[in-house]
């Protein structure tokens, strides 16, 4: 069996995608790499945040869907999603950083031996920044070169994700016999699991959680989160696999930026698997990634429609300079 190999992407939702694009283009100096539409519901718009080449791995994404209600936190539900930093000092840098910007953040903690910075964004959606300075496991992506963060502090990709769950021993069963990750460590109501080369990149966080009431999904929570697999072949193997046990699975979608398979692993836990290409640099010029609406082929006669329906955003940087601080 081809294992999982790490964290692919995270998908939120947003209350504004222009908040959205401003908070993590100016403030977490993320690339958009594409703004697209959600396939599913095509007057939503879905932004993917990467690094600087839109590596399989690196990508945070958000959908918008209009007139949908704040989402309240609580347990089984994805509450936290992490970014990776080069070092200990880059959180130092960014503590000033989100100071200056009135960026929410508790400080800086440590967890599992590795220092970490929790914060929210304008929606209380839940994130941290976790260093890599003593990290061993999946590469790190390629901080955004152009843009307002020094290269040596920059985000360079996704941490583990953490998830909050009412019934753990059925999750720590589903994850090590159905998924094949690992349970290296705790502490306390905190388990952490690992698959595939392990470290910071291909983590999972998981809280035993029965006091907090059940989360409320809507703006400012996680959609569902995303673990990468070589190609379809290797993406058909788990669709089976995970027939064989007893998962219903949503058979392979193709994304065009890359091919999925979605489970619901436990109550309103939504896992993805999800091809490492062929990635989005097939339909855009590295230097304007995220620039222009982008739709796959399937969506492309209806562009005129589309584009009536979605509000126009300024995305343009190509002609920008940002100032690193």
């Amino acid at each position: 069996m081809n294992g999982l190999k790490g964290m692919h992407h995270v998908t939120a939702i947003t209350s504004s995608a222009e908040k959205n694009y401003e908070f993590f283009t100016y403030v977490l100096g993320m690339r958009l790499v594409k703004k697209t539409v959600n396939q599913d519901d095509i007057k939503t718009y879905h932004l993917f945040f990467a690094d600087d080449k839109g590596s399989a791995g690196t990508d945070m994404t958000f959908f918008d869907f209009p007139g949908i209600p704040k989402g309240s936190h609580g347990t089984n539900e994805i509450f936290k999603t992490s970014f990776r930093v080069p070092s200990d000092a880059a959180l130092e840098y960014w503590v000033k950083r989100f100071d200056r910007l009135e960026v929410k953040h508790s400080g800086i903690k440590e967890q599992f031996g590795k220092k970490t910075l929790p914060f929210v964004d304008f929606d209380d959606q839940n994130y941290q920044l976790i260093s890599d300075e003593n990290d061993k496991g999946v590469a790190a992506g390629t901080p955004w070169q152009k843009g307002p963060v020094p290269l040596e502090y920059a985000i360079t990709g996704l941490g583990p994700i953490f998830v909050r769950i009412a019934n753990f021993d059925y999750f720590k069963e589903m994850m090590e016999k159905a998924l094949l990750f690992k349970e290296i460590d705790h502490e306390g109501s905190f388990h952490l699991f690992e698959v595939g080369e392990g470290g910071n990149g291909a983590q999972v966080v998981v809280e035993y959680n029965t006091v907090l009431p059940q989360a409320r999904q809507g703006f400012g929570t996680v959609h569902h989160a995303a673990f990468r697999v070589e190609d379809r072949s290797v993406l058909d193997e788990w669709d089976k696999r995970m027939r064989s046990i007893g998962f219903q699975t949503s058979g392979f979608v193709d994304r065009f930026f890359f091919g999925s398979l979605y489970i619901n692993v436990a109550p309103q836990i939504l896992f993805e698997f999800a091809t490492e290409g062929p990635g989005f640099m097939g339909d855009e010029p590295y230097e304007t990634l995220g620039e222009k609406l982008s739709l796959p082929p399937m969506l492309e006669p209806k562009r005129e429609e589309i584009e009536k329906m979605v509000r126009p955003i300024d995305t343009v940087r190509s002609t920008k300079e940002f100032t690193k601080e």
